[in-house]
């Protein structure tokens, strides 16, 4: 009887999503992944099932978290600061030495999202729930007086989603403080 090797899921899953998000899904191989996780071939393909299923799964958790940062945000802050700070997050950590990943649902996009039909559902839909979280804080923010009454919600938000994605990508081509705080501050203007 072969020996069946026990591992902690959830900490192999956050090894197999950061060498996906360092390499993307076409550069990362199964071995990438074996020598990552410490974890054997056929122990992951029995878990996970093959490497894009492993994709999909790093991909979900992904959002997952970050749909709990969003509400997190929403908890926390009010309306107009909690959209300055979803903006200021992508800026964290900008010229500290390592290289930013940018966000692993837009190097998603980017790199798969127009080939692979499932991956673009799992993008479209994580896109879709930060511009439903916009409009969310740009309704409360317009009721709170933070924002001028005549701001249309759900035009802005659009404006502010190509705006983050925009600053998303820029952060792993140009990352460069000034013209990211920049844009994070024209982002901030639209609301005035």
């Amino acid at each position: 009887m072969p020996w069946d090797k026990q591992f902690d899921k959830t900490a192999v899953l956050e090894k197999v999503l950061g060498a996906f998000w360092s390499r993307g899904y076409e550069a990362t191989s199964i071995q990438d992944l074996v020598d990552c996780t410490g974890v054997n071939r056929a122990s992951l393909y029995a878990t996970y099932g093959d490497k894009r299923q492993l994709f999909l799964a790093a991909l979900e958790s992904y959002d997952e978290s970050r749909r709990r940062m969003l509400a997190e945000l929403e908890a926390t802050y009010p309306p107009r600061e909690a959209i300055r700070q979803l903006f200021l997050s992508v800026t964290q950590g900008i010229g500290g030495g390592a290289p930013d990943r940018g966000c692993f649902i837009t190097n998603t996009a980017l790199e798969l999202a127009a080939h692979d039909e499932e991956i673009n559902v799992v993008v479209g839909e994580a896109q879709a729930d930060v511009e439903a979280f916009l409009i969310r804080m740009l309704r409360k923010a317009k009721a709170a007086g933070e924002v001028a009454s005549q701001l249309k919600c759900s035009q802005t938000a659009r404006g502010l989603l190509a705006a983050l994605i925009g600053l998303l990508v820029l952060v792993r081509s140009r990352p460069e403080k000034f013209l990211l705080h920049s844009i994070v501050e024209d982002a901030m203007r639209r609301l005035e």
